[in-house]
């Protein structure tokens, strides 16, 4: 029963032992063990500013990814535009092109068809002409064979002509 009701001289070594050894600790141990934590505690300390700074800068750059993000699509937007307005002008240009060559060949044609006209009328006129005079021509001669119906016909034409 000696370790449940320790004798006098048993405490006084133990407490002794114990104070040497705290000594011995706090003379060699404590300190390199406490600056130990002190720099590990700063350490953790650093890399937890350090991961905040990490944090806020991948927000800033979140940001900014984003704006930039914003700015391409405008810019993609505006490109878009632009592009369509270009294409509408080209084809309304080419519309126009396309009517005013469409109206200069239909006016061409028309002149060209007036003119083939003209030409077919005249050609006509003169195929009537050649034909009259030789109808008139073939009539005269056959009512004029003799020299009565010659003198009798010259009458005839001078009655008709009026002498002013």
């Amino acid at each position: 029963m000696g370790l449940v009701t320790p004798d006098f001289g048993l405490i006084f070594w133990m407490t002794v032992s114990f104070l040497l050894v705290l000594f011995i600790l706090k003379k060699y141990a404590w300190k390199p063990i406490l600056k130990m934590l002190k720099e590990r505690e700063d350490s953790i300390d650093e890399a937890l500013k350090s991961a905040e700074l990490a944090k806020d800068e991948m927000a800033r750059l979140k940001s900014d990814n984003e704006k930039i993000m914003q700015e391409a699509r405008g810019e993609r937007e505006k490109l878009l535009r632009d592009a369509r307005e270009v294409k509408e002008k080209i084809l309304a240009d080419a519309k126009v092109e396309a009517k005013i060559e469409g109206d200069k060949m239909i006016n061409s044609a028309k002149a060209q068809i007036e003119s083939e006209k003209l030409a077919a009328l005249t050609e006509i006129k003169e195929q009537v002409i050649s034909l009259s005079v030789d109808i008139a021509e073939k009539i005269i001669k056959d009512s004029l064979d003799s020299d009565k119906k010659q003198k009798e016909y010259t009458e005839k034409l001078l009655k008709d002509i009026d002498l002013n």
